[in-house]
């Protein structure tokens, strides 16, 4: 079928001041060269393009069966310049014409194609403007704590809720996910967690994860991350103020009840959560699931874990990062094939550099470098277990020392803190330090502690990583010979 000519003919509502579709349509064949189509829709507003002959034309145009569009006036095709400025991209991407009567208006002629380029100008204008006014709106409801837009964030469902202004609003309330959320950072505060482990703990409880049957790293990420679960007081001011955010709310508001928001444009080639300068912080209406103690230690142990870098990431081996190859130097990375595990010198298979075929069995190795790890291990003078308050004692000074590093940090980013906070905040701190020293050394006086050896054998993946890096430079691998170097 060859192209023909398009009638658009459009009527909100009959008005004795409006033409009629008809006097539109006869006013329009006489602008057409040839043989045309009508299109016409009667009772439908021109706001939008959601009007089924419309539709119809511009499927009609995406097959290639329009050459030119004819209209009586401009607004009969569309009220909104951002969207003519959207469907000329269409027409023009298939070479359609566009003809408006009423405005003389006609993208075959220099003038029309001059009015189009003003059109869409204004068509950006408007795109920019109502993004803007979109984005201002977005800032203003987290600043004033509502719920700012979206679907609610797991463990919470969209209700309403006082706003400051004591009118009810968008807000955030707990649902049945909620003792999930407070699992899984309780889960991995513990010192032997990893994101690993408590992924596999819910999994095998069949605890579905937001938006798909199984959890992985990247899921319980976003939610230990998130401020919206926290019951933010003072230290997490003092955390976020160090990172340089801007705060909506005063020092003193933080109650340590409400939970917390972060909205701001960002760079999405950047880490999510590695740089949150010049991003807003507001405290929310609703109340936080976890206290802050609890969601800081999930913190610092979430950077400790990425300050660890990209070395050592692969998932078949915990000797990732050690493997070399023993002819070009380059590492030995692992491929799986069902249930059988390869390795393969990237010097050869990325840049065809080298011509190594390494025959070493992957688990083979893996059991001969844990049989001497143990070995070294066990050679290693005893490690003396404390009693648990001993511990507990150190992780508390170590609580302390981050508290005064998080407010010296926050001083520098802000000169917003008062000097009666700070020397309040300083003076408890050393109280307490003070206490738990002397707790300390009652518990270093107690006699006999326990003695123990560390085993390799029972360690996490993660912590098998940790130990093997410790212990060995690299490891070398050419044909079917393996060269371990240690770092002893």
């Amino acid at each position: 079928m060859s192209a023909l000519d398009a009638i658009y003919a459009r009527q909100s509502v009959n008005k004795a001041d409006s033409l009629s579709i008809q006097g539109q349509i006869d006013l329009c064949r006489q602008k057409s060269g040839g043989e045309f189509r009508v299109y016409q829709d009667k009772g439908y507003s021109g706001k939008n393009t959601n009007r089924p002959a419309f539709q119809q034309m511009m499927a009609d145009v995406e097959r290639d069966l329009v050459q030119k569009i004819i209209v009586y006036r401009l607004d009969r095709f569309s009220r909104s310049i951002a969207d003519f400025g959207r469907l000329w991209e269409i027409l023009r991407r298939h070479n359609v014409e566009f003809v408006s009567i009423n405005e003389t208006f006609d993208t075959s002629t220099p003038m029309g194609r001059a009015m189009l380029n003003i059109i869409m100008v204004f068509a950006q204008l408007e795109r920019e403007t109502t993004a803007e006014r979109v984005r201002d709106n977005y800032y203003q409801r987290a600043k004033l704590g509502s719920w700012p837009g979206g679907p609610a964030p797991y463990g919470f469902t969209i209700g309403r809720l006082p706003g400051l202004d004591g009118k009810p609003a968008p807000g955030l309330l707990p649902d049945e996910h909620a003792s999930t959320v407070e699992r899984i950072f309780q889960s991995y505060a513990r010192e032997d967690a990893s994101l690993g482990s408590v992924a596999r703990s819910l999994n095998g409880d069949g605890v579905p994860a937001p938006k798909r049957a199984t959890w992985d790293n990247v899921a319980l990420s976003r939610i230990l991350h998130s401020p919206l679960y926290v019951m933010a007081d003072e230290d997490v001011y003092l955390y976020y103020q160090g990172k340089g955010l801007i705060f909506a709310n005063r020092l003193e508001e933080f109650d340590g009840l409400h939970g917390g928001m972060i909205v701001g444009k960002r760079d999405r080639s950047a880490g999510k959560y590695q740089d949150l300068k010049e991003q807003h912080f507001s405290l929310s209406t609703h109340y936080g699931l976890v206290s802050s103690g609890l969601w800081l230690r999930c913190q610092y142990k979430l950077e400790a874990n990425r300050q660890l870098g990209n070395s050592g990431r692969g998932k078949h081996t915990w000797l990732s990062g050690l493997l070399k190859c023993g002819t070009c130097g380059y590492s030995v990375k692992v491929n799986r094939d069902k249930d059988r595990y390869y390795l393969v010198c990237s010097g050869r298979s990325n840049l065809g550099l080298c011509h190594s075929s390494i025959q070493v069995d992957l688990r083979t190795l893996e059991a001969a470098v844990e049989a001497e790890l143990e070995r070294l291990l066990a050679e290693c003078p005893d490690v003396k277990e404390h009693p648990a308050d001993g511990r507990e004692n150190t992780a508390a000074l170590a609580e302390i020392d981050r508290k005064i590093d998080r407010l010296i940090s926050a001083l520098a980013e802000s000169s917003d803190l008062t000097m009666a906070y700070i020397n309040r905040t300083v003076k408890k701190l050393e109280c307490q330090r003070q206490e738990l020293l002397e707790q300390q050394a009652g518990h270093h006086a107690s006699p006999s502690p326990k003695l123990a050896h560390l085993k390799f054998g029972p360690l996490e993946f993660e912590q098998k990583k940790l130990v093997a890096a410790q212990f060995i430079r690299e490891i070398k691998l050419s044909d079917d010979t393996t060269e371990v170097i240690w770092n002893i």
